[in-house]
């Protein structure tokens, strides 16, 4: 319990220098939520998925120079889906994850894919430009689904950090993995460079694969221009992202999914935060 004696770090130890450049290393926000659906809901979403064996297909890319649609980086089948239920889920949730998010731009539609994950599926570095017209704005959420327990090893979420050096941003490379747990939700910014680590299936059964709703969530519209109250990571994020993005608008998703419009949040909402922050 005795004062401690300060001691002087030595020019030896920590030389002067006349230069100071370090490279900034930004995270992408994320915000997630445990048990978002609720027991009974994910498990009828669980098997709904699963008796769809049939009508999965391949996941595909698109290549942002030429426009073209491959499966080069990705193992993965999808199949485009609508639910009202779901949708009212996300918008009910999305003004707490604006708020965490520092995101302010209005939000209107969505675009929704299940997608299943078994041996060796995986989705290289990416970011989701080419599912949303404004990057900038557009969020990406992910939705877990699995039996329990586990089928399949693996299946992170690996979000990689935005590198600002000289004013410039790029995909660093350092990350942050979020595990895929069941009936768990995670928001993240479109424009955020991110990939699925490959998964492992032992059984090679279907219902042992890793399931999710994956979801774009952007505007009607592109944002009309830049806008100063955008926090910085946000607009440090798309910098990064601005190679990614394809350089003509599509005419349709490269998986099939169409928008939809978001539904307003309900007046009773459960995640929203005037309910948070209620008190008796």
């Amino acid at each position: 319990m005795e004062p401690a004696t300060p001691m002087e770090i030595s020019p030896r130890v920590l030389p002067p220098s006349d230069q100071w450049s370090p490279a900034l290393a930004v995270p992408a926000p994320v915000c997630r939520f445990e048990n978002f659906l609720g027991a009974e809901r994910a498990a009828a979403l669980l098997e709904y998925a699963i008796s769809r064996e049939d009508d999965f297909t391949a996941g595909t890319v698109l290549d942002p120079l030429t426009g073209q649609v491959s499966r080069k980086g990705r193992d993965s089948l999808v199949l485009p889906v609508t639910s009202r239920v779901f949708s009212a889920h996300l918008a009910d949730c999305l003004p707490l994850v604006q708020e965490v998010l520092g995101h302010r731009a209005p939000l209107a539609q969505s675009l929704t894919v299940l997608t299943a994950h078994g041996e060796g599926g995986h989705f290289g570095v990416h970011t989701d430009a080419s599912r949303v017209r404004d990057v900038s704005t557009a969020l990406s959420a992910v939705y877990y689904l699995h039996r329990r327990p586990r089928g399949f090893g693996g299946g992170q979420l690996r979000l990689y950090d935005t590198a600002v050096v000289d004013g410039r941003a790029r995909p660093g490379e350092s990350y942050r993995e979020i595990e895929p747990e069941h009936d768990t939700i995670a928001f993240f910014p479109s424009g955020a460079f991110h990939e699925v680590v490959p998964s492992t299936c032992p059984s090679g059964r279907f219902p042992d694969h890793r399931f999710t709703l994956t979801t774009w969530i952007s505007g009607a519209e592109p944002a009309p221009g830049p806008d100063a109250r955008r926090p910085y990571v946000w607009q440090w994020l798309a910098d990064a992202a601005e190679g990614s993005r394809p350089l003509h608008d599509a005419e349709e998703d490269h998986d099939g999914a169409r928008p939809v419009a978001l539904p307003p949040p309900g007046p009773d909402t459960r995640l929203g935060p005037a309910v948070i922050r209620r008190t008796p």
